[in-house]
């Protein structure tokens, strides 16, 4: 079987963790890369010894010159939308960095241009691929804790201090603050691992004397009855991840890496976690080969944007209007 031919859009510093991973499957293989920073091209090609791979400035050569299968594209976010809808429609299977889109209108057209396309389009959130958080999820599946109650998700990051001068505190391409970037993983999980669905939400920001949002402090109401919170705090001392599940039954809580399931007033359980099979990049490797369906699909990767979308509406913030007030654009 002929290898499939992937083109980089975006060579920066996750795109380095993908190279990594498609490097490692017999079934692929990176044939071209594009991005604007000759500097990030070169050292690109000579961390994963791609001599032979095509190099473009601008991603549309890449794909009018180059024979291609797929794409993944790791960019910065505000370049998702156009960039994935050029590769779809000259017919490549799309894997995108999350966010998706940094609008719902966005992510419900670049869904449509998959389906008119036949090809696969695949968001790269990572969680759903990591033993801990399927762990939570098929627990909660399984009735383990009963009917959810509420679910608390939390995360802290040094993101406010590494990251002045740097495309992501650039409205015009990061489409938002903290919550578009690191926060977005978050969101993922508390929507995937539940299943819940937010209708309504109440937010506190605080941009920090920063261009986009840094902290920002949201209540939920599901429609499903649970109540919940998300803490995104973008000016801490370190990386913190917690999350609180909260049921009838019991709760699972988890604190960095380490879960431990509860119910009233018994010892906690440290359970066995399930080991890990695949990641982003294999997943969709085996999708387009049609031996398993997609992992992280637009349509749920949709729900990401759209929440991200109420709780910036629900803080009285647009990040849209200030990506469309900002001028410049860089693939890396």
């Amino acid at each position: 079987m002929s290898r499939l031919r992937i083109g980089m859009i975006g060579t920066g510093g996750i795109a380095e963790w993908h190279a990594r991973q498609l490097l490692e499957l017999p079934e692929a293989e990176i044939v071209a890369i594009a991005d604007t920073s000759e500097q990030s091209r070169d050292k690109f090609v000579g961390k994963f010894e791609l001599r032979e791979a095509k190099q473009y400035a601008d991603y549309r050569g890449m794909l009018e010159e180059v024979e291609l299968d797929a794409v993944v594209i790791c960019s910065p976010h505000t370049l998702h939308y156009e960039q994935a809808t050029d590769a779809l429609n000259k017919g490549l299977h799309t894997l995108i960095e999350k966010p998706m889109t940094c609008s719902s209108a966005e992510a419900e057209r670049l869904i449509e241009t998959a389906k008119q396309s036949g090809k696969i389009l695949q968001v790269s959130y990572q969680r759903h691929f990591q033993p801990e958080f399927l762990y939570i999820k098929e627990a909660i599946e399984r009735g383990e804790i009963g009917k959810l109650t509420s679910v608390t998700a939390s995360l802290y990051q040094e993101w406010r201090q590494g990251t002045p001068g740097t495309w992501r505190q650039n409205p015009g391409l990061s489409g938002g603050g903290f919550l578009m970037d690191s926060g977005s993983h978050i969101i993922d999980v508390l929507l995937w691992t539940t299943g819940l669905t937010p209708v309504e939400v109440n937010t506190q920001l605080h941009r920090h004397g920063s261009p986009v949002e840094i902290d920002t402090f949201t209540s939920i109401r599901f429609a499903e009855g649970a109540v919940g919170g998300l803490n995104l705090v973008g000016y801490a001392p370190c990386w913190h991840e917690t999350y609180a599940f909260c049921g009838e039954e019991g709760g699972i809580f988890y604190d960095n890496g380490r879960i431990t399931l509860r119910r009233l007033r018994q010892e906690p359980i440290v359970p066995e976690l399930p080991t890990q099979t695949t990641n982003q990049d294999k997943s969709f490797i085996d999708a387009i080969l049609g031996r398993r369906e997609v992992a992280v699909s637009g349509e749920f990767a949709y729900r990401v944007v759209k929440f991200s979308e109420m709780v910036y509406e629900a803080a009285g913030y647009s990040p849209a209007e200030d990506a469309r007030a900002a001028t410049g654009g860089v693939q890396s």
